[in-house]
């Protein structure tokens, strides 16, 4: 499908000096609360108010949102403020009910968008419409899923879009609540290159101590904005309490950010530059190259083991690599993550071409 650049104009109408910042608590959870927070945020530099009304958890019991009562909540602090409103909808009704309450920007939570079919709902209840919609990524990595509901909503004729990276869940245990997978986004933009591109840290850190650091990584790689979950009392807010920050603490922040030029001036810079991707694309493809030698030998493993009926999997085997190549990458500073997250799939890799020589 082809890009439309109107899917970039309701961030370029707004003409702000820096990138977009989208604030405001996890979930309303009184008027009083609502308007205090709003108030604050007006002295930074957030251009728009965001809640959740309506709070799906992974387990029924928690705080689930006050509902469409909140949409009044917002409706009064915009009037309050200026700020635009943002809330999250995850089927036709909320939609209906934010439209009529004011709502400026919709978007779809990472719960939703791993269904098409609710996907598909909200986009026909959008039909047409100029409402800014943000697409959160799915829970899983899945970035089909992810493109997929884009292009529902370009078919719905709902051009006004733009993404938000909330990261993804993972079995394996991280630093962050939800894996960045940075590449996953990137990818994204390759293929819709004028879509707004918003990070969410507060999800992906699950933590505040490094929504900063997020944050920089984002605007290191060109993202159009944030949205950062903000309280005035985050450690007694009725959700998500370790992942929210305070009003004081995200204009400090915003100030410490650094904004880098998309690309350097200089002469000078852009030959360095030259010469040191030079260097890597000649190790990328020495990276390759030695990535398929591994193979074949991996080959050679898969015709020993058929000929003397040998299971494909060694553990104890696995388990040296691992410990070996985790001492190795140190030595070479590489994160652990990095290394256990490269030797899994080359070792996949390599129970794939045994595999293949043992059923051939």
């Amino acid at each position: 499908m082809e890009n439309d650049k109107s899917l970039r104009n309701w961030l370029n109408t707004m003409n702000l000096a820096h990138p977009l910042v989208i604030a405001g608590p996890c979930s309303a959870e009184t008027e009083e609360q609502v308007l205090k927070i709003a108030h604050q945020l007006k002295e930074t530099d957030t251009t728009v108010l965001r809640a959740g009304i309506w709070k799906p958890r992974t387990r029924p019991g928690n705080f689930e949102g006050v509902g469409a009562l909140g949409l009044k909540w917002l409706q009064k602090a915009k009037q309050e403020t200026g700020m635009m409103i943002a809330t999250e909808v995850a089927n036709a009704n909320h939609v209906d009910l934010a439209l009529k309450h004011d709502v400026d920007i919709l978007w779809v939570g990472a719960r939703t968008t791993v269904s098409p079919f609710i996907v598909q709902e909200i986009a026909e209840a959008l039909k047409g419409s100029d409402k800014i919609v943000l697409i959160k990524n799915p829970v899983n990595p899945d970035l089909a899923l992810w493109l997929g509901a884009v292009e529902r909503f370009y078919e719905s004729d709902v051009k006004n879009l733009g993404v938000i990276h909330r990261g993804f869940s993972t079995y394996e245990k991280t630093r962050y609540r939800n894996n960045p997978e940075w590449q996953i986004p990137i990818d994204l933009q390759n293929k819709f290159p004028d879509l707004p591109l918003i990070l969410d840290p507060s999800h992906i850190a699950g933590r505040r101590d490094i929504i900063f650091d997020l944050c920089q990584t984002a605007l290191d790689l060109n993202y159009d904005g944030l949205m950062v979950e903000t309280h005035y009392d985050p450690d007694n807010a009725w959700s998500d309490a370790d992942q929210q920050i305070t009003p004081k603490t995200l204009d400090q922040m915003t100030v410490d950010l650094k904004i880098r030029k998309q690309e350097g001036d200089e002469v000078e810079f852009k030959n360095k530059l030259s010469t040191l991707r030079t260097k890597i694309d000649v190790l990328d493809h020495q990276l390759i190259e030695s990535l398929g030698k591994r193979m074949k030998i991996a080959d050679d493993i898969g015709k020993l083991k058929k000929k003397n009926n040998v299971a494909i999997l060694q553990t104890k085997r696995w388990n040296e690599i691992l410990e070996k190549m985790i001492l190795e990458g140190e030595e070479n500073k590489l994160s652990e993550e990095f290394i256990l997250r490269i030797f899994k799939a080359i070792h996949q890799e390599s129970i794939n071409h045994q595999k293949k020589v043992i059923n051939d």
